[in-house]
């Protein structure tokens, strides 16, 4: 598996970026997906997840600002973020999601999100 995320970058507080993630060596299309983001000296958080089937999660922190979404032609994961926060300053993740909800073992190198105030 593997999992090639970009669309990071600087950006000032209130703008936006759009995330991607290629994936490869999985069947997309049969996979729930997610965006995950680890700032420093923080663990890890869940972001947002969309399912196979279309269900979406967003947490409470991005909810309303953050959209995900796929194309399952392109085996590609995307993440729009609007109106950013310079608390969203992170190393962004994409990670297939096993049962219960789990992300794999297959981490990619991650895109850096920097948000100035």
């Amino acid at each position: 598996v593997q999992l090639v995320e970009s669309g990071g970058g600087l950006v000032q507080a209130g703008g936006s970026l759009r995330l991607s993630c290629a994936a490869s060596g999985l069947t997309f299309p049969m996979s729930d997906m997610g965006w995950f983001r680890q700032a420093p000296g923080k663990e890890r958080e869940l972001v947002a997840t969309l399912s196979r089937t279309g269900g979406i999660y967003y947490a409470d922190s991005v909810k309303g600002r953050f959209t995900i979404s796929r194309d399952n032609a392109k085996n590609t994961l995307y993440l729009q973020m609007n109106s950013l926060k310079p608390e969203d300053m992170a190393v962004y993740y994409c990670n297939a999601l096993l049962s219960g909800g789990r992300p794999s073992v297959y981490w990619g190198q991650g895109t850096q999100v920097t948000v100035s105030s």
